[in-house]
């Protein structure tokens, strides 16, 4: 059996775009796996639980948060950290998520929606970033760092996973459009 794949980058770093990626190499990928129970925390164990009796590779929440107790549990597993700048991150997850409040996002950052908590999310965002570098610090191969902004897609991914490379452009999903783009830019042109 190959070894189970966790995502343990936040959402809005690509997740969504590696769980494309890994679909295509073959794995069985779920996630996002949020909860609108406000007991979050209880019943996260219960969920990966039964999720990671039913797939490959895991994305998105709860994931990050609950890599280590993963690792334990699941020993010889990989795990894929997913960065990305934390501004163009933050103004990703007030584009995306506003003042929509979920159980998930308070539990992971303390407050449930991003925008007016920009500061906090950042924060835990980079602090995460802290704690996953310093928890693989001594097990590189276990640990693949990508940045899709960057041009990291299959050669980084399939070398880690000992994949053979396909033979199309690396997924990239959520990407906001040119006019969406466009029209940031000229309201930020105007203020």
């Amino acid at each position: 059996m190959s070894p189970k794949v966790f995502c343990i980058g936040f959402h809005k770093t690509g997740t969504t775009s590696l769980a494309k990626a890994l679909r295509k190499l073959g794995y069985r990928v779920t996630g996002p796996n949020g909860t609108k129970d406000a007991e979050i925390a209880q019943k996260v164990w219960t969920m990966a639980d039964e999720l990671v009796a039913k797939y490959d590779a895991f994305q998105d929440n709860p994931w990050p948060v609950i890599y280590k107790e993963m690792d334990r549990k699941y020993p010889g597993s990989k795990f894929i950290f997913m960065s990305r700048n934390p501004q163009s991150w933050i103004n990703s997850q007030v584009r995306d998520f506003g003042r929509s409040e979920t159980p998930m996002r308070k539990w992971i950052y303390g407050v449930g929606c991003p925008e007016g908590n920009e500061e906090v999310y950042i924060a835990r965002f980079e602090q995460h970033n802290r704690e996953v570098a310093e928890y693989f610090a001594d097990r590189p191969d276990d640990l693949l760092t990508m940045d899709l902004a960057a041009g990291d897609g299959w050669e980084k991914l399939c070398g880690f996973l000992d994949q053979n490379i396909p033979d199309e452009p690396f997924p990239h999903a959520n990407k906001a459009s040119l006019s969406r783009k466009l029209k940031n830019w000229l309201t930020a042109l105007n203020e």
